[in-house]
């Protein structure tokens, strides 16, 4: 996350820039964990975050909708097997299916095949991929 990195750079505290923001901690928080997106946030919240680091709205912003544009590529464009078990385990997911921890595993056995074996897919897409799908954070 660039205001994660921001901060590092500037030897800054989350808690700090909060408030030098003027924003709750909470709020930056879930800005910097993933729970909100920067993009989602007001003009106003974005300015504060800006002027207190030091740089441009554009910067934190363009990040961001890159960071989602990047994200969106990691799941379209697979290889057919691994788009099956993918789209195979999201059905589970959306049905509860009493398949699920098979779904699981070749949902992970797919990725593996795709990023270590094949190489068809980069090791920073499968960990996105495993992370996002398969052990339920964010990557």
């Amino acid at each position: 996350m660039i205001i994660d990195d921001l901060l590092a750079l500037r030897h800054m505290t989350r808690y700090r820039l909060a408030v030098q923001a003027g924003i709750p901690h909470s709020t930056l928080n879930d800005i910097c964990s993933g729970r909100t997106k920067l993009e989602r946030c007001s003009a106003e919240t974005v300015y504060k975050l800006a002027k207190a680091l030091d740089v441009s709205m554009e910067v934190l912003t363009e990040h961001g909708i890159l960071q989602t544009k990047r994200e969106r590529a990691y799941e379209y464009g697979l290889p057919e097997y691994l788009q099956h078990d993918l789209d195979a385990y999201k059905e589970g997911l959306k049905n509860h299916s009493s398949l699920l921890d098979c779904l699981w595993g070749e949902l992970y056995g797919s990725i593996n095949l795709a990023a270590i074996t094949e190489g068809v897919i980069t090791p920073e897409h499968a960990d996105y991929l495993r992370q996002k799908f398969l052990f339920g954070g964010q990557p």
